[in-house]
């Protein structure tokens, strides 16, 4: 019987464990914290998007920064296995919106639960909490801990998870041991997060949501190039932009931001509207309310929270009537209404971040079995790889597929 070591008991750790059990390997799952799965259990605001019912195409092209290295690993654990998985263990699912899978119950702490109890139903599954692991051993077949103890085995699983959510141990010692061992890390920065903006949010916009807007970002020295376009929900919060449709742009400008680029975001608060069109009903609202004070018939096309801020970029005077309202003062609130512009130069920290864009490169891990190709017996699963998605349950899928993946492989090594 061969022995693995599981270095990380979240998502991809613990999925790890119960697939290299399963192929009959005895397993040591180690975990720093004082409870296994900590993010798993907050994912998702605590509902758990543990996976979408997309075809493997479109899933892929959810997938950076080569989402078509995940094909060999889809192909033993993809969607509808790892629902049959979780509903074999008693967790009925749903599907929502955008094909996303959540466990029934709407709670994340039910995806804990069936893996936890898999793992400690086993007889060939041992689990150490508060064990910090220091390094490999100099086979990389085993671990040291801090304490000075050495775990050793035939193989070690490293599912340590990336930077995002510190507090849930997530602190990137897995990208040290990697580097360690003679892997190619790229660098780290977070991603799924909110985007800094260099204006500042009036008080009554933080924590306004829009619900259809469109969202254009654009590089200003690549002469406004544009990198990302959407259409969605987004929030305003206390430094910047937040909500569903930022964090799909984050994943596309995050990198470029850290590298101290300054982009522009439009919003397009008229979507659904040609600008033309939005023009000449513009036109008529304000023939049709002549009398009306400016400032009081900015609700004809704004919520209240917008208004501030529109007063405050217009610079129409306050009290002026809308029959005096001349062409060029009309143009400036159109384009107001199409494109609200804002300067972003950072984005959120790790803190806030959904996961982590950066890790362990693909390029020298085997892809169908998550085996170093520098380092026999040593495997990786899940954030620690350079692979991240869009939110939508991608990311789990990942993170559940490569622990799998590996588990498999690595209880066939001796």
């Amino acid at each position: 019987m061969s022995r693995v070591v599981v270095v990380g008991a979240g998502a991809a750790g613990m999925m790890a464990a119960i697939a290299a059990a399963e192929s009959g390997a005895e397993v040591i799952l180690i975990e720093k914290m004082d409870q296994a799965g900590r993010k798993l259990r907050i994912t998702g605001k605590g509902r758990c998007n543990l996976t979408n019912t997309a075809a493997m195409k479109d899933f892929i092209a959810h997938i950076g920064p080569d989402g078509k290295w995940m094909r060999n690993c889809f192909a033993q654990m993809f969607n509808t296995q790892l629902m049959d998985f979780f509903e074999q263990r008693n967790v009925p699912l749903i599907e929502e919106r955008g094909h996303r899978i959540y466990p029934r119950s709407g709670k994340s702490l039910d995806i804990f639960l069936a893996l936890i109890n898999d793992l400690e139903s086993r007889r060939n599954v041992e689990i150490r909490k508060n064990c910090a692991v220091k390094s490999l051993t100099e086979d990389r077949h085993g671990v040291r801990l801090q304490d000075g103890t050495t775990i050793r085995g035939d193989a070690v699983i490293i599912a340590t998870g990336g930077l995002s959510y510190p507090t849930t141990g997530s602190t990137g010692i897995g990208y040290r041991l990697a580097e360690e061992a003679g892997h190619n890390v790229i660098p780290q920065v977070p991603s799924l997060v909110s985007l800094t903006c260099n204006e500042e949010i009036p008080q009554e916009l933080i924590g306004f949501v829009l619900k259809n807007v469109g969202l254009t970002i654009t590089n200003p020295a690549n002469g406004g190039k544009k990198i990302f376009e959407g259409f969605g929900e987004m929030t305003f919060c206390e430094n910047g932009l937040d909500g569903p449709i930022v964090l799909s742009a984050s994943r596309i400008v995050s990198r470029m931001l850290h590298n101290g680029e300054t982009l522009t975001a439009h919003l397009d608060l008229k979507p659904a509207v040609e600008a033309e069109t939005l023009d000449r009903r513009l036109i008529a609202d304000l023939n049709g309310n002549g009398t009306r004070l400016f400032h009081d018939a900015l609700r004809l096309w704004l919520p209240a929270e917008l208004i501030p801020l529109a007063l405050k970029r217009l610079h129409i005077e306050y009290y002026k009537r809308l029959n005096q309202i001349n062409g060029a003062e009309r143009k400036r609130l159109l384009h107001f209404l199409k494109d609200v512009e804002f300067t972003l130069s950072d984005t959120g920290d790790y803190d806030t971040a959904v996961v982590t864009q950066g890790g362990v490169d693909t390029k020298e891990i085997n892809p169908k079995t998550m085996e170093s190709r520098l380092v026999p017996g040593l495997y990786f699963a899940g954030e620690v790889l350079n692979l991240d998605a869009d939110t939508g349950g991608y990311n789990l899928q990942i993170a559940f597929s490569t622990g799998y993946a590996a588990g498999r492989a690595a209880a066939t090594t001796s």
